[in-house]
C-alpha cells in the first residue's frame, strides 16, 4: 500500500492532513524534525513526502540531496507554504517539488489529491 510522509512541526494543521488521509483509509505519518524524517523514509518507504514549506531549517537542495541518497522509495514531493512567500513557492517548484501549493489550496484540494499524490499510478519520479 503506498504511503506518504509528512514534514511539519504545526501540531494543528498536521494533525488536519493525517485526520483526512485517515478519512480517505490512507497510510500518512508525521515527521516533526529533519533527522526524524529521513529515519522515517528510509524505514517505511514512503511514496510520497509532503513539505511545510515554513519547516523551521528547511533547505531546499540539501533536503533532495539527503532524499536521493537514503530514501530511494519517494516517488513524488508534495509542498505548501504561505501565499505570500512567492520565492519560497518558486523555489520549492525549481527544487523539484510537484505540486507546490500555498496552504488554503493545498487544504481545499487535499480531499481529491491525496488519493492522487500517495498512489502508484500518479507518481512521477523525482530522479527524472
Amino acid at each position: 500500500m503506498p504511503s506518504g510522509l509528512l514534514l511539519s512541526d504545526d501540531l494543528l494543521f498536521a494533525s488536519r492532513i493525517v485526520g483526512q488521509a485517515r478519512a480517505l483509509a490512507l497510510s500518512l505519518q508525521t515527521a516533526r524534525s529533519l533527522d526524524q524524517f529521513f529515519d522515517m523514509a528510509h524505514r517505511d518507504s514512503p511514496s510520497c513526502a509532503i513539505l511545510d514549506l515554513s519547516f523551521p531549517g528547511l533547505d531546499l537542495s540539501s533536503f533532495f540531496q539527503r532524499l536521493s541518497e537514503t530514501a530511494t522509495a519517494v516517488r513524488r514531493v508534495v509542498a505548501y507554504g504561505s501565499h505570500v512567500d512567492v520565492e519560497r513557492l518558486r523555489s520549492a517548484r525549481a527544487a523539484g517539488c510537484d505540486p507546490v501549493l500555498p496552504r488554503s489550496k493545498f487544504i481545499d484540494d487535499l480531499p481529491q489529491s491525496l488519493p492522487l499524490w500517495l498512489s502508484n499510478e500518479a507518481e512521477r519520479s523525482i530522479r527524472e
